[in-house]
């Protein structure tokens, strides 16, 4: 209108900002998650002024931004929001992890306008494609201007369409004054609807498939749903060995003590399979992978995340379609699966029966115990080191977790879980003493959230995983301290006291199963000690290497 004079920029930032999230709030976004500061003033505004948004602040940028995984673990991407400077380089561990996770993210890093960068400007860094390739998308579409508006809601919903397979960056700029006032929003258009299409699914020809004695190797990440695995299973009989992260334990056919039954030479050797489709990630055993290399057999990677060939023995990639159309031969009306399926059980009878014959805890039997006893609305997380591993090996079929093995670091575990604890479901962890303390800023002012979280620390002072390497046995003890055994001397439920939370040692199965039924936030400990630990696993393993003659 002719002598309307133009909104203070002030005011067409804050209505900028305040325009993305009400396109965001619409394509489904329920969770903000915030790491305060000043040059995001705008943007922090726009998000707590909308009920429809679940807001979280978390005072540490690493542990806001593994939050801000965990909650895009169900599938709609978390905003995360953060000051400019290197607060946004806290955030790169758990960028890394969502773009090799595929898990869904919107990363929003406020920034100084184009006059303060490269000048010596406090509080700036080059944050131009900050993260590279680790993010799906990025754009930096400069201070916000009034003419350019009819953009604003394209730009929010092109970043939401590339976050829905992963990370994305919007960096975005703000000038002083930060402060204004949010005024009408352009007229929002039709709504955007995700594609469900199978990129893949192309009804190739897939090798193999003609070859009887099969396996299916599940794992996290796949993006294959269990409707689907179920029926490969049915069509072949061939068995599942499905770690906890696929979610797919409890499945006809599936087999969870591969990793014991596999260190049997004879075993493994007389149940060679000609063909493996693997689905998803990896296990976390390095026994299976190994077994499977020394099979020479067609290998068929099917979904997951990005391109899976560490051993570099995939024959070919296919969808689950292309795998399904091509009626597998299987081993139906064989001895196969009935072979598999009966070493199954005298497995896991023998590893139950042995963890049982103790009445202290184990690490093991913090795996079992804690598989079994998880309360039926609550989620797990384990870290990526043996918690993870323990789970696989000794959790049987209750076990289902979540593990952050898209880069396997030792990063944000109790972050993670707390982000999947942000929906209201109970929150169950479990990680080592390195792990915990890695991660202690997770529980500033958990006491005063309403987050139901649940921490179960393994305590055998410093990284236990480093006792089954080679390292252990190559190195004099006090250099082997020194440089993997790493004891830190923390003192786990101190620590955990000093964050106003209840916390406390456990040394019994029923202690533990009974603590697991108490609503969190709440810390235990089970202390543990390395060496110790390696002859645990080596019992286990040998309980049913006795079984399998």
């Amino acid at each position: 209108m002719v002598g309307v004079p133009p909104p203070p920029p002030e005011d067409v930032q804050a209505t900028y900002c305040a325009t993305l999230v009400d396109e965001w709030i619409r394509l489904g976004v329920r969770h903000a998650i915030l790491a305060p500061g000043s040059r995001s003033t705008p943007m922090a505004l726009a998000l707590a002024a909308r009920d429809e948004l679940r807001v979280e602040v978390v005072h540490d940028e690493r542990v806001a931004a593994f939050v801000a995984l965990g909650a895009g673990l169900e599938g709609d991407p978390a905003l995360l929001l953060c000051t400019s400077g290197t607060a946004a380089a806290n955030f790169f561990p758990a960028v890394i992890e969502a773009g090799l996770s595929e898990v869904p993210l919107i990363v929003l890093t406020a920034d100084r306008p184009e006059e303060l960068r490269g000048v010596g400007a406090p509080q700036t860094i080059d944050q131009h494609r900050l993260y590279g390739d680790h993010v799906r998308w990025f754009r930096d579409p400069g201070v916000a201007d009034d003419d350019g508006r009819r953009a604003w809601r394209s730009l929010a919903r092109e970043g939401w369409q590339h976050a829905v397979g992963g990370p994305v960056q919007l960096n975005l700029p703000f000038r002083e004054p930060l402060l204004g006032t949010a005024g009408d929003l352009p007229a929002p258009d039709s709504p955007v609807e995700r594609s469900s299409a199978d990129p893949a699914a192309a009804n190739r020809e897939v090798p193999g498939l003609d070859r009887q004695r099969g396996v299916i190797l599940v794992g996290g990440c796949s993006g294959v749903r269990e409707a689907d695995v179920a029926e490969l299973q049915r069509m072949t009989a061939w068995p599942i060995l499905a770690d906890p992260a696929s979610g797919m334990r409890h499945l006809d056919g599936v087999v969870t003590t591969a990793d014991s039954l596999l260190r049997h030479r004879g075993f493994a050797d007389d149940h060679a399979p000609e063909v493996v489709v693997r689905i998803g990630r990896p296990h976390a055993s390095k026994v299976i992978s190994q077994w499977v290399s020394r099979t020479e057999s067609v290998v068929i990677q099917v979904g997951g995340p990005g391109v899976i060939d560490p051993d570099h023995n995939v024959s070919a990639v296919a969808s689950i379609s292309d795998v399904l159309v091509a009626q597998p031969a299987g081993a139906l009306g064989t001895t196969w699966p009935v072979r598999w399926a009966h070493a199954e059980r005298r497995a896991d009878d023998a590893i139950a029966r042995a963890v049982a014959a103790v009445d202290h805890l184990t690490e093991p039997g913090v795996a079992r115990v804690v598989a079994e006893n998880l309360p039926p609305e609550a989620v797990l997380t384990v870290a990526s080191s043996m918690p993870v591993r323990d789970l696989e090996w000794f959790g049987g079929r209750s076990a289902r977790a979540h593990a952050n093995r898209g880069a396997n670091g030792i990063d944000g575990v109790m972050s993670t879980a707390l982000g999947r604890a942000l929906d209201g479901a109970p929150s169950v962890v479990v990680v080592g003493d390195l792990a915990f303390v890695h991660d202690s800023n997770a529980l500033l002012g958990l006491g005063q959230r309403s987050n139901d979280l649940r921490v179960v620390v393994v305590d055998n002072d410093g990284g236990g995983i480093f006792s089954f390497l080679p390292q252990a046995t190559a190195l004099d003890t006090a250099n082997f301290e020194l440089l993997f055994g790493t004891p830190l001397g923390t003192d786990v439920v101190r620590l955990a006291a000093a964050h106003g939370l209840a916390a406390r040692t456990v040394t019994s199965p029923a202690e533990l199963a009974a603590q697991l039924a108490v609503q969190g936030p709440w810390v235990v400990r089970v202390p543990s000690e390395r060496t110790r630990n390696v002859a645990v696993h080596d019992e286990l393993h040998s309980a049913v290497a006795a079984v399998l003659g």
